[in-house]
């Protein structure tokens, strides 16, 4: 069974029956999923979940499904790793990174994208579909080939190839469009009231969101049943940001963890930062910007959840940081050079925030700091390739490669 009630308003707090909708029809803010809490309670331990399968379905109660036949291919519940090279170099005694890159299609969004398309499903939808900047169609594609349906991925052009391959291969429908992903998320908005498809992250908006609180019960979870000090959490469309302090409360509010008194920073690329912008000036109104940035992960230049991402900072005492494209950069070699973690350009921004927190006293040396990182670096490639250190050519000899060796230290030197 599914503890959740209703939708509701995230601001005037109307509530509606489920429905594959997302926006209130009184105010036109986003809709929420609520649930039970009280039913939960009665079921919901420790002990429950630890029985529970080694996947982020182990959270099944906090989640807004009926069905038993959830769309899984194994999701979640990967490895929070204690960076112990990256915290020396950086100063830090208890860093963690959640590496998500180790879901089904190396990315966090195959969390909110099984919940979505098992809830398309429940809705009698045949037809999943989406607006991505490259992540979600890899996985819109997978679970819905998984679940029997068909798949329309809509992407920007000019996307990054790994993750064009990465969507390609499970068979959808791939729609190229020749502009931004604000552009591509509009016209995919327009096609909801035309075409009678479960696109996840519109009509299924508010299930599919809640996917992303799993990334806040694993790590409560992973540190011995408690919430960590600071998090770092990149910033898209600002959902992941809201739903990690989400899944934090929720298991603290349950009794499954103590009060959480996490700080829940936000990392943006320079080149994308409308929530770094107005975090900066001090308001709570996101202003839109025109992307232009290496991290197309994070080039969404209207989120949607911008606000809420602010609230979260404020209620969380978060920082927001932003990167330039030369800083995630180094922070993608940084986190592969020092803990073996190959991360998308996303991961970058994530690892150059932190070092911005840390050179900037808002992380202390023995805090509990846990970095996420939600994507895999072969499918940004591109970011890297001429930042790598050259090859040693060499014949099948050992006197080529000592040859090679002397060079490539003259070289050095």
């Amino acid at each position: 069974m599914s503890y959740a009630k209703a939708l509701r308003c995230r601001e005037c707090g109307r509530e509606y029956p489920h429905a594959p909708m997302s926006i209130c029809e009184a105010c036109f803010r986003p809709l929420e999923v609520i649930y039970d809490y009280d039913a939960i309670a009665r079921v919901i331990s420790r002990e429950r979940i630890a029985r529970g399968p080694l996947t982020m379905w182990r959270y099944r109660d906090l989640l807004p499904v009926e069905s038993e036949d959830v769309i899984d291919i194994d999701t979640g519940f990967t490895p929070l790793i204690k960076a112990d090279n990256l915290g020396r170099g950086l100063g830090l005694e208890k860093l963690y990174v959640k590496n998500d890159t180790l879901n089904p299609t190396f990315s966090f969004k195959d969390r909110v994208v099984s919940v979505a398309i098992t809830k398309a499903r429940e809705f009698g939808f045949e037809t999943a579909a989406c607006a991505s900047t490259g992540n979600l169609a890899c996985s819109v594609a997978a679970y819905a080939a998984k679940a029997g349906m068909e798949a329309y991925v809509f992407i920007p052009a000019d996307l990054e190839q790994g993750k064009i391959v990465g969507a390609a291969i499970y068979g959808p429908k791939l729609i190229a469009v020749d502009g931004v992903y604000d552009e591509i998320s509009l016209l995919c908005r327009e096609l909801v009231e035309r075409y009678k498809w479960a696109f996840v992250n519109i009509n299924i908006r508010a299930y599919y969101s809640e996917g992303a609180k799993t990334l806040g019960y694993e790590v409560a979870e992973q540190l011995g049943w408690r919430a960590p000090e600071h998090v770092i959490v990149p910033v898209a469309s600002g959902s992941l940001h809201s739903k990690v302090w989400k899944g934090l409360n929720e298991f603290a509010s349950l009794g499954l963890i103590g009060p959480v008194k996490t700080r829940v920073h936000a990392a943006q690329p320079s080149g994308c930062s409308p929530v770094v912008n107005a975090f900066e000036s001090g308001t709570m109104e996101v202003l839109p910007v025109r992307p232009n940035t290496i991290c197309k992960s994070l080039a969404i230049g209207n989120p949607a959840e911008g606000y809420y991402a602010l609230k979260t900072l404020k209620e969380s005492r978060g920082v927001a940081i932003g990167v330039s494209d030369e800083e995630l950069v180094d922070g993608m070699k940084l986190l592969a050079e020092t803990e073996g973690i190959f991360a998308e350009t996303t991961g970058g921004v994530v690892i150059a925030a932190l070092r911005k927190l840390v050179a900037s006293g808002v992380i202390k040396r023995d805090e509990t700091t846990v970095a996420y990182i939600t994507g895999c670096g072969l499918k940004t490639q591109e970011a890297v390739m001429d930042k790598l250190p050259p090859r040693l050519n060499i014949q099948p000899s050992i006197g080529s490669f000592e040859q090679a060796l002397r060079e490539s230290s003259l070289q050095k030197g």
